[in-house]
């Protein structure tokens, strides 16, 4: 190929996005301020600084899409549009798997040099400040709300929803990502809390001068208890002879 033709080639196949970088990849995945959103190596405190911000901040990433695939499956639930929800809350989950997946990453860290180096520069920053986290938990009672006024116009009970699943299959499927979703994230905090031990210890306080004995009761919180409570229930009707 000659040098105008291999010129040529590469004017009809460069970059037609408007942005920086040297490809559309680049210019599309914002590549340039992405990558520049972490320390640079004279910045660092200690080299894993750059192990602690990737973790985090692709965790805000995986939240943020976790979150809108809530919001977005409460509107559609709202519009009587299981299925569609029943997608999107697949993706929810499935985030939040990632998000807890990556957690390992953090263990990699040695707690004397977290402690003495990365730990000192974090000011008061903590998880529980977490964007991502926070909107997500924002978005979760409207996404029950939604669920209940599908049930309750299907003239249901949780009790009855389950006992007659055949019947409602589309209402139990629905009920039963939720509680996917419920465990999903109690999962995470389980890995949270494990990962906060393994590093600074269950002893201790926190950046924020919160004792890490306190995402030890955060495990037992729920998203959707009733959908919990309601296993209690049936255990105690089969027990009481109660079958279909």
């Amino acid at each position: 190929m000659s040098r105008r033709e291999q010129t040529g080639l590469e004017d009809e196949l460069g970059p037609i996005l408007p942005g920086r970088g040297a490809s559309d990849y680049e210019r599309y995945l914002r590549t340039d301020e992405l990558l520049s959103l972490q320390k640079a190596p004279e910045e660092r405190a200690h080299r894993d600084e750059l192990l602690f911000q990737v973790t985090h901040q692709s965790s805000e990433l995986w939240l943020k899409l976790a979150s809108e695939e809530v919001e977005e499956a409460t509107v559609r639930l709202r519009q009587g549009e299981v299925a569609a929800a029943l997608f999107l809350l697949e993706r929810a989950r499935l985030s939040l798997r990632l998000v807890t997946d990556q957690l390992d990453m953090l263990e990699l860290l040695s707690p004397w040099e977290y402690t003495t180096a990365i730990r000192p520069v974090l000011g008061h920053g903590s998880g529980f400040d977490s964007p991502g986290w926070n909107r997500l938990r924002r978005a979760v009672p409207a996404l029950g709300e939604a669920f209940h006024a599908l049930r309750r116009r299907a003239g249901l009970s949780l009790v009855d929803l389950y006992r007659r699943r055949a019947e409602v299959e589309h209402l139990y499927r629905l009920a039963e990502a939720l509680v996917d979703l419920d465990e999903r994230a109690t999962l995470w905090r389980v890995k949270h809390l494990k990962v906060v031990e393994r590093i600074i210890g269950g002893e201790v306080v926190g950046t924020q001068g919160t004792p890490v004995e306190l995402l030890l009761g955060l495990v037992r919180a729920r998203f959707f208890p009733e959908l919990w409570d309601v296993r209690n229930e049936l255990t105690e009707l089969a027990k009481a002879g109660g079958g279909t």
